[in-house]
């Protein structure tokens, strides 16, 4: 095959699909600049994850961590939960503990963000082998709590809001809602599945693993590596229902997962994310496994759910193939009004997008259209993990980033004995737009984002959310056994966009699930309001829609959990705007 026909050859593989490649940047985007910085340095945000890594190849130490970002002290900027790793098969040393840094963004926002780290000083204290972090109000008094999964017990922390001194401060609170568990967590997703005002929690379970009984494997080659999942048995997730508050101010959780069907099955259970896929209005699942089948688990309203995975196709990718399903993130790509899913996955496989289809209400279905719109070929020769949908620039369409970083020496490279032979560069992906005539389309950008995508690390959990309050998404980037970054958006907030804060209650709180549709001209897009997805990370779960160079008013169309709708006439752009329910004007169905 001649030089000439091979480039042919791999731009069609990229999903050319007989068009050209649309390689445009934003009209407010200059080719020369920086997407976006890494100021993880200026800002204090000091953390080295550590996972241990012995020269044992045990398993659990590829698998790496997630980390939060969440307002933990309701000043209206986010502040970080970073999970952290330690020893195996020995004591922890004292300093290996997750770590919660505050934001001391000013009132005007801007540039000037500053973390402080005060996990010692508000009762936090990390009582295992870190993996990740979901962000709920779980007992409705308006302070977001935080779970924490681990390799062992996982841990609920109840925020107690700010005290005289000024710091928020989080008690245990794990016994109380009976919610630790043994297993080896990875994800977990709060949503409230039935609709009764208390957000339940939906727990990730990876394989049966203890350091005693790690596996001892070999690669192809003959050379010692480390296992793959398929050397364990696959455990069950969990479905804890929230019961709400007790007559003494405790709040309890039942473990349902016998009962909802939930348990019924186990696989090997990496990343979650919640929303409805089937436009019933019932909160369903969705959950990505490591070299098995992936999970849609829909709500029947009753209390159950039933896995339609394989009748949606959304088990198995276009070639009928389980591949190894890390991170998952969810939006509407195509703005059809249909959720969609994209999964990272294995080395020598590539990342899917399942485009869902919308056959009626009540049915999911979705198609793997991965190569079709270039998110396939370019991810072939990376392992990816976190992962999340985001309009960096603005323009109104759903981009994607994904953390990459190899999980086996053979992978790596001949030799490689420590983390660094595992380091991967990280990809961005552009949105191209779509329409009737023109599919969705992705253009690999990442050589194009600047200095911040160079740097290869052995990334996992990836986080997305506005820390600077300036109308873009930002990143936080956790490194397995590697620092954590913050990359902070140099473009999107050149184009214009608004920002909203979807709320219900009293006290106020984050109304998880959600649906706000925007409405300006012609343009139509639709976000709910989560913080789960990505791998073992909770992101922001305030509402960014880029509106491009449009700054024509619009209307906001709010759906909320018990199906009642609301409008809102947004006559003030570039801002954030708080909508709190029973407030806007009642929507007639």
């Amino acid at each position: 095959m001649s030089c000439r026909c091979f480039v042919i050859f791999v731009l069609c593989v990229a999903g050319c699909d007989g068009g050209t490649l649309d390689t445009r940047l934003s009209s407010s985007v200059s080719p020369t600049e920086d997407f976006f910085v890494d100021e993880t340095t200026r800002v204090g945000l000091d953390f080295a994850h550590s996972n241990g890594m012995s020269g044992k190849l045990y398993f659990a130490e590829i698998v790496g961590a997630g980390g939060a970002l969440f307002d933990a002290d309701n000043d209206g900027d986010l502040d970080a939960y970073l999970v952290q790793g330690g020893p195996l098969g020995e004591p922890s040393p004292g300093d290996q503990l997750d770590r919660l840094l505050l934001n001391r963004l000013p009132a005007e926002g801007g540039a000037n963000v500053e973390f402080s780290d005060i996990t010692e000083r508000v009762g936090l204290k990390s009582a295992g082998y870190g993996m990740g972090a979901a962000v709920g109000d779980i007992d409705n008094d308006g302070w977001n709590d935080l779970y924490v999964t681990n390799l062992g017990a996982n841990q609920m922390w109840r925020n107690q809001g700010v005290g005289d001194d000024g710091l928020v401060r989080f008690i245990d609170g794990t016994e109380e809602t009976l919610t630790g568990g043994e297993d080896w967590s990875i994800s977990a997703a709060f949503l409230d599945y039935n609709r009764d005002g208390w957000l339940d929690l939906y727990v990730v379970n990876y394989v049966r693993y203890s350091v005693d009984e790690d596996a001892k494997c070999t690669s192809p080659t003959g050379l010692r590596d480390y296992c793959s999942p398929l050397s364990y048995k696959p455990e069950a997730d969990q479905l804890f229902k929230n019961l709400g508050l007790g007559p003494k101010g405790n709040i309890r959780f039942e473990d349902v997962s016998e009962a909802s069907g939930i348990a019924s099955v186990r696989r090997n259970g990496m990343g979650v994310v919640s929303g409805d896929f089937n436009a019933d209005g019932w909160p369903d699942l969705y959950v990505a496994n490591d070299l098995s089948q992936n999970l849609l688990w829909l709500n029947q309203g009753d209390g159950t759910f039933i896995d339609e995975a394989l009748l949606a196709g959304s088990a198995l990718n276009g070639k009928g193939i389980a591949e190894a399903s890390m991170g998952v993130a969810v939006g509407d790509v195509d703005r059809n009004g249909a959720e969609d899913l994209f999964m990272t996955h294995l080395f020598g496989e590539s990342n899917t997008l399942f485009l869902a289809e919308a056959i009626g209400l009540g049915q999911a279905g979705f198609v793997d259209r991965s190569a079709a719109t270039g998110l396939g070929f370019p991810s072939v020769g990376s392992t990816g993990f976190g992962t999340v949908l985001l309009d960096y620039d603005n323009d109104g369409w759903s981009d994607v980033f994904v953390g990459n970083g190899a999980v086996t020496r053979a992978e790596a490279g001949p030799g490689d004995t420590d983390s660094r032979g595992l380091k991967q560069r990280n990809q961005l992906y552009r949105h191209q737009g779509a329409s009737l005539n023109n599919p969705v389309r992705f253009d690999d950008v990442t050589q194009l984002a600047g200095r911040a995508l160079e740097h290869a690390e052995v990334t996992r959990g990836v986080v997305r959310g506005d820390v600077d309050n300036d109308g873009d998404s930002d990143l936080l980037v956790l490194n397995n056994n590697g620092p954590a970054q913050l990359l902070l958006n140099q473009v999107g907030h050149k184009q214009h966009w608004v920002g909203l804060r979807l709320v219900s209650g009293s006290p106020i709180r984050d109304h998880i699930g959600a649906v706000a549709t925007l409405q300006q001209g012609e343009q139509r897009i639709s976000q709910r309001v989560r913080t789960d997805g990505s791998y073992g990370s909770a992101s922001d779960p305030r509402l960014l829609f880029g509106l491009g160079q449009d700054a024509s008013v619009l209307s906001i169309e709010v759906t909320w959990i018990d199906r009642a709708s609301e409008r809102w006439e947004l006559d003030e752009l570039d801002r954030y705007w708080t909508l709190t329910a029973g407030t806007g004007q009642l929507v007639e169905r």
